[in-house]
């Protein structure tokens, strides 16, 4: 396809762009970087436009805007809405990154920014294969985009705009790169996500810090309350306490954990990457399930009393901590929510208050293997790289997976090429180079067999 000669002779072009949009500080959580999450969207805006979209527009929402482009060739053929978010996870903390975050450095064939991978490198191969097409004229499919700023904060604006905005979004298909394959050895494509409840939790003793000396022992301590509430929610065997928190959880057959087990997984290696001696979880279920299909309760950060240099004696008086529970089909992440909570405000003993406060969710979802669109995704596998893709389930969640079945009536394809060690949120984030490229190529492969099947 001349599709492909475009890709190979703009390939310093697309990275250096990439690299550009990267330099742009785009952290949604943050309002300190709100002037520069606007200036991401518009960076974006202009990169569709110079690829040569009909039209493109800056959605203002609530929060941070969405971009929106479109292409429509001729209103008979299919349809592709592309998904993707240029807000990226704050950087912190920055004294672990070996080099500045938002000042991207190529080593090793990888490419080193907060949002490399997630998502702006994901997001940006759709933009550069949607140019290649174009330019060489191959481009055989309408091509919507929808790019939100914030993904990282639970899309809660994306879900009115969508809502609004159902005649303009009809498409067949909608394709997003925002998940991993196994390895570059073993392509798959996610079939299945997790959902979400995440909440904060505080814990309030005394109406002032105390000295620990003078009041320890005879005033509750809230940190320490509060790490005996969080210890008693999962059990010696992996399990969540939580009353009826497995009561909807759907249940995979012998079968379908056996089709599971045929995905390449080195447990050695997994454990040697991580720099762990042993791995941990629900009793009964081995890494890959733990991950993929099963409910878990993690605590995502804690805070309470001095944390400062040196010593001071003091007995806090609160004490905070993040929670987050990754959910399975069939759990419903507000119904989660208030159970988490009501059960964190049962056990908490009487020397303190408890304040639960729920700040985002989302549902799981599950995706067909026997559609159009993955059927395309999978040929497209195969003739970039050779190789049929193994389908496979993703611990992460995409909350808007299953927004988009409910609201547009639409399967989404996560079409993703990212790697386990491209440290997603922590220091270091990385994408490699030969994955931004390959994708470009797979993404354009897609399109071709996607309008080949028609309607």
């Amino acid at each position: 396809m001349e599709s492909l000669k475009y890709i190979e002779n703009n390939k310093k072009k697309f990275l250096d762009e990439l690299l550009d949009l990267l330099r742009i500080p785009s952290v949604s959580a943050d309002p300190k970087f709100n002037d520069d999450v606007r200036r991401a969207a518009e960076f974006v805006k202009e990169k569709f436009d110079e690829a040569g979209v009909d039209s493109s527009e800056i959605h203002e929402t609530a929060g941070h805007p969405i971009v929106y482009a479109e292409k429509i060739i001729d209103a008979d053929l299919p349809t592709v809405l592309v998904y993707g978010h240029y807000d990226v996870q704050p950087a912190d903390p920055y004294e672990l990154w070996d080099s500045p975050p938002f000042e991207p450095v190529i080593k090793n064939d990888r490419i080193y920014a907060r949002g490399a991978c997630d998502d702006k490198g994901q997001f940006y191969m759709h933009l550069k294969s949607f140019e290649a097409m174009n330019a060489s004229g191959e481009l055989q499919c309408n091509v919507k985009f929808m790019i939100e700023g914030e993904e990282e904060v639970g899309s809660d604006n994306l879900g009115v705009f969508v809502q609004e905005n159902k005649e303009k979004l009809k498409a067949d298909v909608i394709l997003i790169s925002d998940t991993s394959i196994i390895s570059n050895d073993h392509p798959s494509i996610t079939v299945g996500l997790r959902g979400l409840s995440y909440l904060e939790v505080e814990v309030i003793g005394p109406n002032r810090d105390l000295h620990s000396g003078v009041y320890g022992g005879a005033v509750g301590n809230p940190v320490n309350t509060l790490c005996d509430m969080i210890s008693s929610l999962i059990d010696e065997k992996g399990r969540i306490t939580i009353p009826g928190f497995y009561d909807k959880v759907a249940e995979l057959t012998a079968e379908e954990r056996a089709e599971m087990a045929k995905a390449p997984f080195d447990l050695e290696a997994y454990k040697k990457d991580l720099g762990i001696e042993v791995v941990k979880g629900e009793e009964g279920f081995s890494s890959n399930e733990r991950t993929g299909i099963r409910p878990t309760l993690d605590v995502n950060g804690i805070w309470g009393g001095y944390t400062g240099k040196g010593a001071k004696t003091v007995l806090p008086s609160k004490a905070s901590a993040k929670i987050s529970a990754r959910l399975v089909p069939n759990q419903d992440s507000e119904e989660m929510t208030q159970l988490i909570i009501d059960h964190l405000m049962k056990i908490a003993p009487k020397h303190v208050t408890v304040k639960v406060t729920p700040h985002h969710g989302g549902e799981p979802a599950v995706t067909p293997t026997d559609s159009k669109g993955y059927k395309s995704a999978s040929k497209a596998f195969e003739a970039a790289w050779g190789k049929t893709p193994i389908p496979t389930r993703d611990g992460g969640s995409i909350p808007i997976v299953a927004l988009f079945q409910k609201e547009l009536g639409l399967e989404s394809v996560l079409l993703g090429f990212g790697l386990d060690e491209d440290a997603l949120h922590s220091p270091n984030e990385s994408y490699g180079v030969f994955n931004f490229y390959k994708g470009i190529e797979t993404i354009t492969w897609f399109h071709k067999f996607f309008a080949e099947a028609g309607k």
